[in-house]
């Protein structure tokens, strides 16, 4: 009975990371005809790395509209952008990497490949992990800001040089279907497509490795694992530091010392598996209180 409720949770992950793909990328003419939604709705942000240039996208990355601010020759602070990643971080921390963004998503499928050895972390795990806030610190804001070209104009350092995610939802669809854009593909091109084919077969091999090493946007949600509403809690009593948790864990955290890691993406695996029920909710566990007390 147990392994099969682990199944079916493990299921209903898929289903709605599956379904908040969908229902974010819904533009179904653009990919029909190759071309960009540009409706109001791009006004506003996805909380998941879902690129501003997929043909179906209905809103925009956050990581995406930082850089577009902040590389603007008009700069102005966003609070928009600013306050939804506060928002977001705050309310949930890195349950959005794990459950809404796309390109988590691809990983996760990937990685149910069968490989004859499955690696728990790649070498240099210890110092790699650090790599997505050098990016976030680096080509997401410093870069945007201070190198500017003729008119006062920066670049979406990241967007353009680095993310995956862009190439697999947007590059490639855009360019399948636009034969005049396959004429002007240089080595830029290549060499993002280069870090996307690296990506997904580190996938097939470790789990998720894009989100470990170089999201910046999970860099950000990460800082706000330990104080998000949507937070893990260890109840002393009933843990006997067993290291199930840690076991069952692809990004092999050991939750029993570490419950609100920033690397941790809420999948609840290790909640499924303690056999003492001592990992749970603390927004949930503090709401019950306050309805009990009411």
């Amino acid at each position: 009975m147990g392994k099969r409720f682990t199944a079916l949770r493990g299921r209903l992950r898929t289903l709605v990371q599956i379904g908040f793909a969908a229902l974010s990328n819904g533009y179904a003419a653009g990919f029909a005809g190759g071309t960009i939604y540009k409706g109001p709705g791009k006004r506003f942000c996805l909380p998941g790395l879902n690129c501003y240039s997929c043909p179906g996208a209905l809103g925009a990355c956050p990581i995406g509209s930082l850089q577009a601010v902040l590389s603007s020759r008009e700069y102005r602070f966003s609070f928009y952008i600013v306050g939804f990643l506060l928002f977001f971080g705050a309310l949930f921390g890195r349950f959005i990497c794990g459950w809404l963004c796309p390109f988590g998503l691809v990983q996760d499928l990937l990685h149910k490949i069968p490989f004859p050895k499955k690696l728990r972390r790649l070498p240099g795990d210890r110092w790699l992990k650090y790599l997505k806030y050098v990016l976030l610190a680096g080509f997401v804001i410093i870069l945007p800001l201070t190198v500017l070209d003729i008119v006062g104009q920066g670049q979406p350092w990241f967007c353009k040089y680095v993310c995956p995610s862009g190439t697999l939802f947007a590059g490639i669809p855009l360019i399948a279907s636009n034969p005049p854009l396959r004429a002007a593909l240089g080595w830029l091109f290549t060499w993002k497509t280069a870090i996307l084919a690296v990506l997904l077969l580190l996938s097939v091999i470790v789990y998720r490795p894009f989100c470990r090493y170089l999201c910046p946007l999970g860099a950000v949600y990460g800082l706000f694992n330990p104080i998000a509403f949507r937070r893990f809690t260890i109840d002393a009593d009933k843990c006997t530091s067993c290291g199930l948790c840690q076991k069952v864990c692809k990004l092999d955290i050991p939750v029993w010392q570490t419950p609100n890691s920033p690397e941790c993406i809420r999948c609840g695996d290790c909640q499924r598996a303690c056999p003492h029920g001592a990992i749970q909710n603390a927004g949930c566990k503090t709401a019950e209180k306050q309805c009990r007390k009411k």
